[in-house]
């Protein structure tokens, strides 16, 4: 562990590794946003706190297994044929499910703010924040997948003497960066998911956002399944620096025209519960 610390490319890999995972984490802090912001105002923190502990403790637990993660590579099953053959596996299974989820709860989500009914906001809360952390953790699921894969091959498991960190090393570096992420990602998730219920545009250009992401994973998804479709080629992935692209520069504009109109009055949404922007949150992680 010594040599670790004293080693200037695992501080390298540290820091790049955690600004990775708060790049992926983009989209599971938009998710919270929504999600949260049906909940009353007084259990929002709470429910962000849990989802983003929930990534944290699933892809802890996904690095010390990442020897059944990496066999869930292997495809389980073999159909053939002149028109159609596919060799799905575990994580294909897993990411294209999860694309499906996200394109399901964000294409009803969309109809339930512009054209759906106000939701029976008496309930109880216990009852009301099980849903949602159920919704946010079968999510962090996928997420955590690509996450730990991601940081799996960024960060060498190698021996020392072979430009390497070791296994434990890397394991080190990894959860560290993990943890150091989901930590500022809590700092920032209630500002966030304040912001985004403030402004029904945010909170639309987000769940357009969660559109994408869903097609990305069941693209994804069939790809690591080796998907073919008649005489064509496997079905392909679809970048991630498009992706992200296309967020931020969607992002950036709508801040120019929040910046230009920020005196007209929002259209509200339904079912958002929004936060008075002066009152001052006692908890600094909410």
């Amino acid at each position: 562990m010594i040599e670790l610390i004293s080693n200037p490319n695992a501080w390298v890999a540290l820091i790049t590794l955690t600004f990775l995972e708060i790049v992926l984490g983009i989209d599971n802090i938009v998710f919270l946003s929504i999600i949260s912001g049906k909940l009353p105002v007084e259990i929002q923190p709470k429910a962000r706190r849990i989802g983003l502990l929930l990534a944290m403790l699933f892809r802890i637990i996904l690095l010390f297994g990442i020897t059944w993660v990496l066999n869930l590579q292997q495809a389980f099953y073999t159909f053939d044929s002149s028109f159609f053959s596919i060799h799905p596996t575990g994580q294909s299974v897993i990411v294209f499910g999860g694309g499906l989820f996200l394109l399901y709860k964000s294409v009803t989500e969309i109809h339930h703010k512009l054209e759906g009914d106000e939701e029976n906001v008496s309930a109880k809360g216990g009852q009301t924040l099980s849903g949602a952390v159920l919704q946010i953790a079968l999510l962090n699921i996928v997420f955590s997948f690509d996450s730990i894969l991601t940081a799996v091959g960024l960060i060498s498991m190698k021996a020392p003497s072979q430009g390497g960190f070791g296994y434990d090393g890397a394991l080190a570096i990894m959860i560290l960066a993990i943890i150091i992420s989901v930590f500022i990602m809590m700092v920032f998730a209630g500002p966030v998911s304040r912001f985004v219920n403030q402004h029904p545009s945010i909170q639309m250009l987000g769940l357009s956002f969660l559109i994408l992401i869903g097609v990305m994973l069941i693209a994804e998804g069939s790809h690591l399944a080796h998907l073919k479709i008649g005489n064509e080629t496997e079905v392909g992935t679809i970048p991630k620096g498009y992706l992200y692209f296309s967020i931020f520069f969607s992002l950036f504009v709508e801040f120019l025209n929040l910046r230009l109109k920020k005196n007209q009055k929002a259209v509200p949404l339904r079912n958002t519960e929004i936060v008075d922007p002066k009152l001052k949150d006692s908890d600094p992680l909410n």
